[in-house]
């Protein structure tokens, strides 16, 4: 063979082996029509298909769109809103505004007799559809992570995975039936002080050591760093672990099915749900319904954590035709009298548990689209005793350092379901720790879709690394 018709050859390869992974890039915003103010979590997807992102705080989004696909319908909508529609190859815009559409809620009552028309009644029917309208088979969701901590001031910690998660369906139970994967990190940064002591005396209880947090013994020039390392990485996995958060009790509607459930058996004595409106969501009418407290406070039961006395609070949004379950916006509020004395003295906040997870429908069945979980974490304390406001205001304690906020933010942005696929994935070696570091794998990310980051997480992010550089020297 020729030099010219070699070099032809390869030339050919490249670009055959490109057009392949080649993908257009998307980048807007997405503002109120009336108001100027931007969308957060606005769905930004492509029609039929199961690729898209949604939007960050600022209303911003990037999709990454491969080349097959660009003469296909770009989707944008919002519940209360008017979808965007545009051809992927003939979008221009750099800011796209939706109008609101809201159904009427008189329609409510020129209904059938049968049809729900409480909130209360709305909601069980909803719990009652679950097994039509989630999936029913196995299934592999790809995914992009954001874990991060921050003081009001600035971040401590931050870790950015692509995740894949498997779940054989509904019907089955998640803690055997669901299995998270940990496959790229392309960024891991921790500057947070290692000076947890009630940390530490829970991690010397795990073990068997009955250590008291109040003890004058117990001080940080008398502890090895090392043993503190391995009691916050004991903490890590304890409280922010991947598997607590889409096998517990938080992962609401998934696990509706399991054993006390926070959307389970009695629900109507924990909770009760109120018919606020009717809004519409691409075409479809949807119920807004307000979750407010029962009779009895709510529990997570979790082992070595007190953290019951709660009561539930938020917004659910449910399809007016088939009773999905489209979002959920859920607190867990301190409302006994010792989780609200506990929460102000370690958390400086009676908001505990703040969740956010919002679904996609894909064969008719809705799949999990985005999870935000946001809770305080106990980082700085030492002094329990009732001077402790006082001492702390002597030694000059900053409370916006002192209070620590763990975010884990979660966008599906892939569905699996081609049983061979799933097959070869299950047969690799899984594993869920987002806290191990891993080599950053740059070709990986170049077209994987992720969450945008928005201004002010931009910012932090850049005095993060720039503080990382430094603690490394």
């Amino acid at each position: 063979m020729s030099y010219r018709k070699l070099l032809f050859s390869l030339c050919l390869i490249w670009i055959v082996g490109n057009t392949g992974i080649a993908q257009t890039e998307i980048k807007s915003k997405v503002t109120d029509f009336l108001t100027y103010l931007p969308i957060e979590n606005a769905s930004v997807y492509i029609k039929n298909t199961t690729i898209g992102v949604i939007t960050n705080v600022d209303g911003k989004f990037l999709l990454n769109v491969p080349q097959e696909h660009v003469n296909d319908t770009l989707i944008i909508s919002s519940i209360g809103y008017e979808s965007y529609k545009s051809v992927i190859s003939e979008f221009k815009e750099e800011e796209v505004f939706l109008e609101e559409d809201i159904a009427s809620l008189d329609e409510v009552v020129v209904v059938a007799e049968t049809r729900p028309k409480t909130g209360n009644d709305i909601m069980l029917r909803a719990l009652e559809e679950l097994p039509e309208n989630l999936p029913d088979s196995a299934y592999i969701q790809k995914g992009f992570l954001r874990h991060k901590e921050r003081n009001k001031k600035q971040y401590k910690w931050l870790i950015e995975s692509a995740i894949t998660v498997y779940d054989s369906s509904y019907e089955s139970g998640s803690r055997k039936n669901l299995r998270i994967n940990v496959d790229e990190t392309r960024k891991s940064y921790d500057l947070r002080e290692v000076d947890s002591l009630f940390t530490y005396a829970s991690y010397l209880k795990s073990r068997g050591m009955d250590i008291n947090a109040r003890s004058q013994k117990l001080r940080r020039d008398t502890i090895r760093t090392a043993s503190l390392v391995n009691a916050i990485k004991w903490n890590d996995t304890r409280v922010n672990g991947l598997e607590n958060l889409f096998k517990g009790k938080l992962n609401m509607i998934r696990n509706a099915n399991m054993k006390k459930a926070l959307l389970g058996e009695d629900l109507l004595e924990r909770h009760q749900f109120e018919l606020d409106t009717i809004l519409v969501d691409d075409g479809r009418k949807i119920y807004k319904i307000r979750i407010f407290e029962g009779k009895e406070f709510v529990g997570l039961n979790t082992p070595g954590i007190y953290n019951e006395g709660f009561e539930g609070r938020g917004w659910i949004y449910i399809y007016y035709d088939n009773y999905a379950i489209k979002r959920l916006e859920y607190e867990l509020v301190a409302a006994s009298d010792a989780q609200k004395r506990r929460s102000k003295s370690l958390f400086g906040t009676q908001v505990n548990h703040k969740l956010v997870i919002s679904y996609k429908e894909y064969g008719d069945r809705m799949y999990p689209n985005y999870f935000y979980y946001e809770t305080p974490k106990l980082v700085k304390i030492g002094d329990r005793s009732s001077d402790r406001e006082r001492n702390e205001e002597e030694r000059g304690v900053d409370k916006d350092e002192q209070y620590y906020y763990t975010t884990q933010e979660i966008l599906f942005t892939e569905i699996i379901q081609d049983p061979d696929a799933i097959a070869k994935a299950l047969k690799k070696k899984w594993s869920s720790d987002i806290f191990s570091s891993r080599p950053y794998n740059e070709d990986f990310w170049e077209n994987y879709n992720v969450l945008l980051e928005s201004e002010e997480e931009d910012q932090l992010i850049q005095d993060l690394t720039r503080r990382a550089t430094l603690f490394k020297q």
